[in-house]
């Protein structure tokens, strides 16, 4: 269990092709999320993705 004090590291693997778009979208991370919250966003791709969650599990 996560709690508020930790910080969560996430990794996944980038095709070197699309290298430079992750780049931009780093760089431009703080703004994005002015637009939608890191959680929106990771349910997002879960959900894209058809990967099963508990967000008991995910969010601590």
């Amino acid at each position: 269990m996560v709690d508020a004090d930790s910080c969560c590291v996430f990794f996944f693997s980038v095709n070197p092709s699309d290298l430079e778009v992750v780049k931009r979208y780093i760089a431009n991370q703080h703004e994005h999320h002015g637009v939608q919250t890191f959680e929106e966003e990771y349910r997002a791709f879960l959900e894209k993705h058809k990967i099963e969650y508990d967000e008991r599990y995910i969010w601590g």
